[in-house]
């Protein structure tokens, strides 16, 4: 049996499909890592300033501490209650 061939296989249309379809294809594949790179980047990253502690952790680390007594603590402890419910 005897196959016939119409041309040479693929035109020129062929090729310029299948330069621009790999160039597509290795392009999406580097921003694809560029986009996973940059996930992890910001991953690693803690989101916000940093976690401050509140004026009442602090005034307890200072107690724990000793540089306040338990008197000072309870006065200071009460003014900023006052402070932060009357401002809200």
């Amino acid at each position: 049996m005897m196959m016939f061939w119409y041309g040479e296989g693929m035109s020129g249309w062929g090729y310029a499909f299948m330069s621009v379809s790999m160039i597509l294809f290795w392009g999406l594949v580097v921003l694809g890592i560029v986009a996973f790179v940059r996930y992890l980047g910001r991953a690693a990253r803690p989101m916000g300033a940093p976690d401050r502690p509140t004026p009442e952790q602090l005034l307890a680390e200072r107690l724990a501490r000793g540089e306040i007594d338990e008197d000072e603590y309870r006065r200071r402890r009460d003014a900023l209650g006052s402070t932060t419910t009357s401002s809200s």
